[in-house]
């Protein structure tokens, strides 16, 4: 550190950077806040958009795979017959 640097001058040095430092963890703590708000607002179109249609898309899946399940039964039916059939 240079000797021609006074107190006054060091302080007035140290002053300008708490400055600066302070500035800069309020545009963090904004920026911090902003994304809260937006993640609070993600999770609640998650929570009553994305996850009653995905509920809804499941119960039609299960549907259609109880009608398959009845129709191959159907089919496996009929298939035993006409095997018998060709034999």
């Amino acid at each position: 550190m240079p000797e021609n640097i006074t107190n006054e001058q060091l302080f007035e040095f140290m002053t300008k950077m708490y400055g600066e430092m302070q500035e800069g963890f309020g545009q963090l703590n904004s920026r911090m806040d902003n994304m809260e708000g937006e993640i609070k607002k993600t999770n609640a179109k998650i929570d009553h958009e994305v996850i009653p249609k995905i509920d809804v898309l499941f119960d039609g899946h299960k549907q259609n795979a109880d009608k398959l399940d009845r129709i191959e039964k159907e089919v496996s039916k009929y298939e035993e017959i006409i095997l018998r059939r060709i034999k």
